[in-house]
């Protein structure tokens, strides 16, 4: 079972879950190699180069709707802090997919910027637009940045998401550290930010993706072309 991580504080709470989630050790030990950023994972996953993870959401719409989808995916439901665009400045952000996306659909200028770079850009200070507050302005709606996808592995990525989605998690306090260590951001600021996002992809971010979806085809946004692959791909 092939999963693909992304090593970004907004999954921290999947990483501790887990960790301690009844999982054969060759998962364990990929999970630990396949590392990378959102928009690599989803070339990676629609190749079948993985079996599953969290996919960007524009990724189940470009070329067509992914049939298997969970409802674990990573939301905001108003301010997000790590998916920004920074005024005066411009450039899309190539570790992202559905974020540069969002900001054509909301109409926002400026360069965007994701993950723990942005997070660290906002705590210092730095002038810029949060793009999930500015969807939640428009639509009242949480956006769902990706979701936990998988094309084999059915039953257990099922249960792992439903579990997942259910649970409680508490970080232990060596994890924040050893995790503000890598990224240089505190301790503090690690638990402040995890309080905006959100797991459960209930019937709310569900519209909330149809809106995206129809933006994408009302604004002509295309397929991006690290999405090419091979017409038989997916089954």
């Amino acid at each position: 079972m092939r999963f693909g991580k992304i090593e970004y504080l907004n999954l921290l709470p999947f990483d501790v879950f887990v960790k301690k989630y009844p999982t054969s050790s060759g998962f364990k030990k990929f999970l630990q190699l396949k590392k990378s950023y959102p928009s690599k994972l989803n070339g990676d996953f629609l190749r079948k180069r993985i079996d599953a993870g969290f996919i960007s959401s524009i990724a189940a719409y470009f070329p067509t709707r992914l049939h298997h989808i969970t409802k674990a995916g990573i939301i905001a439901r108003g301010a997000v802090w790590s998916v920004i665009a920074i005024p005066q400045e411009s450039g899309e952000d190539y570790q992202s997919a559905s974020s540069n996306a969002l900001a054509k659909v909301l109409h926002i200028k400026g360069r965007i910027l994701i993950g723990d770079r942005a997070l660290r850009y906002k705590l210092n200070d730095g002038v810029y637009q949060d793009l999930g507050q500015e969807w939640w302005k428009k639509y009242h709606l949480g956006f769902t940045f990706g979701r936990l996808c998988y094309n084999a592995h059915r039953d257990f990525y099922e249960k792992l998401a439903s579990n997942f989605i259910r649970k409680r998690i508490k970080i232990p306090r060596y994890i924040l550290i050893q995790n503000a260590l890598r990224t240089e951001i505190s301790p503090h600021d690690i638990k402040a930010y995890l309080t905006h996002i959100h797991y459960n992809i209930t019937k709310k971010e569900e519209i909330a993706l149809q809106r995206f979806y129809t933006a994408l085809r009302l604004n002509h946004i295309k397929k991006p072309s690290r999405f090419k692959f091979q017409k038989n791909t997916l089954r």
